[in-house]
Formats: structure tokens, C-alpha cells, sequence
């Protein structure tokens, strides 16, 4: 356990390190494809989100999910990846084949559906090739480009407010 903490500990200092720089202008692109990182374990809601996403005209073939779970327990037989702790090495890395595939995607928008920092979603997310991000407000700030001040548990009223700007800024 105590290997656990020291772990986070360096891979959320690799990754604030990582943050100095500043990234480049979010671009001008319709938004077609989503990328979705969840954390199962404060919100285990994910249909439900789906469904919201896709009642705003987002192609259900064209959302792409990443869950973060602390532990399998079970075979789960979702149409999503699973990532794990175990998902990244000591120095940072990604290990896990699909975890990496997620990251390399060249996402129009990332949906950091998480509020609570932990260490392998804020490495997932600041590796990610997305070309725009989104997330809550609680979460280290340098990280996304949309930020939304809003709970976890209210996922209608943060997907409405998502797309309210998204339309805003002409992405849709």
C-alpha cells in the first residue's frame, strides 16, 4: 500500500513537471469523435453519460472509453478499456497495449469525466493527443481547456453545460 503512494507520488510529480510548458491553441475543428476517461470508482454512471453525449448528435461509434478502476474484480464485458494502477510502470510509462492505443488517439475532444486527482488519469490525460479537453473544475487547471464547475453526480447538467460552450466556440 505504502508502494502505492510513493508510486502516485512520482508519477503526479513527472506529470506536474511535464505541465511548465505551455500547450499549443486548442483547434478550430468540428467536433467528431470523443474520447471518454471515467473513474468507476466515484462514478459508475457511465451508459447514462453516453446517452446524454449522444442525445447532443455525437455518433455512438465515434466515443471511444477509458475507465480507470482500482481493481478488476470481475470480467466485466463492457465496449470500453479497463486501465488499472497497474497500467503504468514506476517512471511514468504506460505498460498496457490499449491504454497507449487510447492516448495516440487524435481525439476532437477529451471528456475527463473525474474529480478527484489521481495519478495514472492527470498521465493519461496530459499524454493524450486530443486536440481539445475538457473537464472539472477541481482538477489541476493546466490540464484541460474547458473547465466545468459542477459535481460528478449531476452528468446531465455537465454535458449540457459542455456543449453549451462547445457551441460557442463554433465546434459543433
Amino acid at each position: 500500500m505504502l508502494l502505492n503512494y510513493v508510486k502516485d507520488f512520482f508519477i503526479k510529480r513527472k506529470v506536474k513537471s511535464s505541465l511548465t510548458t505551455e500547450r499549443s491553441l486548442a483547434s478550430s475543428d468540428i467536433i467528431k469523435t470523443v474520447g471518454l476517461l471515467v473513474d468507476e470508482n466515484y462514478f459508475s454512471e457511465k451508459g447514462k453519460l453516453i446517452d446524454e453525449i449522444i442525445s447532443f448528435g455525437i455518433s455512438q461509434e465515434n466515443i471511444q472509453i477509458l475507465v480507470y478502476k482500482n481493481r478488476i474484480k470481475s470480467i466485466d464485458k463492457g465496449n470500453y478499456t479497463i486501465c488499472t494502477p497497474a497500467s503504468v510502470n514506476w517512471n511514468a510509462e504506460v505498460t498496457d497495449k490499449s491504454v497507449k492505443e487510447f492516448i495516440e488517439t487524435e481525439f476532437d475532444l477529451l471528456i475527463n469525466y473525474y474529480d478527484v486527482e489521481k495519478a495514472l488519469l492527470l498521465l493519461i490525460n496530459s499524454k493524450s493527443k486530443a486536440k481539445f479537453k475538457a473537464g472539472f473544475a477541481t482538477v489541476d487547471k493546466k490540464l484541460n481547456d474547458l473547465i466545468i464547475n459542477v459535481n460528478a453526480d449531476n452528468y446531465q447538467v455537465f454535458v449540457q453545460e459542455l456543449f453549451r460552450y462547445i457551441k460557442l466556440l463554433n465546434k459543433i
